[in-house]
């Protein structure tokens, strides 16, 4: 992308980038799922995806440096941002073949007694569900589930914060008298206290067992920025620089923890990981949504996509608290006894019902 002389070019590239990249999300998080009890997986998971967080600060840093490039063997210094980073994932994925983890059952690191006590600890969490072939009962299982489209529009709502954020916040900065490379500068400190509250309160949530209350927290935090962004002719610029705290420690509250709690309630292999791809290629549509309503024309004051965003948010909220209620009443009927007819389905099918079992219990 930093070396292509024409728009054409530019989006080809981009499109090829999206396309290598579109699988590393969900496949790092349902590896984590493969090694970690359920109530174990959300401060593991926060402690990667910070990184994801702390790019967005890094890169604030990197274009800032960067930019001073501009000119040095004709390129200007939006190219060079291109080529060093690029360079360095290239460089690092290399050097990451190294150490990545392989599935449990064939991990080298571990010995054979360590690689059966993970199997033994997934399979006593997860109640012994598993979806381990696919077959036209185990696709409509998993594509027909609506707890996978439910999780889907949960984390729309969040991935459109966060793609958002990087519209508008540096138009807010420079409305505080800094010059473009500087407004990068000064937006480090955001997403370095947005890693750290979502590490924190991954901690919380594994403690507490819980997931919908802390995401209706970061809502309500990542709601009320917007709600502050809306009003720019009745609130100071300074607060309207606190309100960008607001809507990135809100949204990246919540944006894990829609991706862990619904991985949690999937049961077997394949159900795992077309769940997860299915949530996050999905709710990606987020970043697109986002791409689109911030208007140049509107700056600084954005009304179309802070009340967008605003209104994702509430539909992630409803999203969620539609999760968990159908979450409970699916344990309830279970309890009582409504699924037990499964258990009069062939032995290959109710080897393959992944979540669908009777035995299996939902997390909320």
């Amino acid at each position: 992308m930093g070396l292509t002389q024409s728009f054409a070019g530019l989006v080809v590239c981009r499109v090829f980038l999206g396309f290598f990249e579109a699988g590393f999300l969900p496949g790092c998080l349902y590896l984590f799922s493969m090694y970690y009890k359920r109530y174990e997986l959300q401060r593991r998971f926060n402690m990667f995806f910070c990184l994801t967080i702390l790019s967005g600060s890094a890169s604030g840093f990197f274009a800032y440096a960067l930019g001073k490039m501009a000119g040095v063997g004709g390129y200007s210094g939006w190219r060079w941002i291109f080529i060093i980073e690029g360079l360095g994932t290239v460089v690092l994925a290399i050097v990451s073949k190294l150490f990545v983890a392989d599935w449990p059952e064939t991990a080298k690191f571990l010995t054979a007694k360590e690689r059966a006590l993970v199997g033994r600890r997934i399979h006593e969490d997860t109640a012994g569900a598993a979806m381990d072939y696919l077959d036209t009962n185990s696709r409509r299982r998993t594509l027909l589930d609506w707890k996978i489209w439910c999780g889907a529009i949960m984390y729309l709502g969040c991935a459109n914060s966060g793609y958002g954020g990087a519209f508008f916040t540096p138009t807010i900065l420079k409305q505080l008298g800094w010059t473009s490379t500087e407004a990068q500068l000064y937006s480090i400190p955001i997403y370095a206290l947005s890693a750290g509250v979502a590490v924190a309160t991954a901690f919380l949530s594994d403690r507490l067992r819980h997931r919908y209350a802390l995401c209706m927290c970061g809502i309500f935090i990542n709601a009320a920025g917007y709600v502050v962004l809306l009003a720019p002719k009745h609130v100071p610029v300074d607060v309207r620089y606190v309100a960008l705290y607001f809507t990135s420690v809100g949204g990246y509250i919540a944006q894990p923890l829609t991706l862990v709690w619904m991985n949690n309630n999937l049961g077997g292999h394949y159900k795992k990981g077309i769940g997860a791809a299915m949530q996050i290629g999905l709710g990606n549509l987020g970043g697109i949504i986002a791409s689109n309503i911030y208007v140049t024309k509107e700056a600084p004051t954005f009304s179309a996509g802070f009340g967008t965003s605003l209104a994702l948010s509430c539909l992630t909220a409803v999203a969620c608290t539609v999760f968990f209620v159908g979450l409970r009443w699916e344990n309830r009927t279970r309890d009582r006894g409504g699924r037990d007819h499964r258990y009069n389905l062939p032995k290959s099918e109710q080897d393959n019902l992944g979540d669908d079992h009777p035995r299996f219990r939902f997390v909320y």
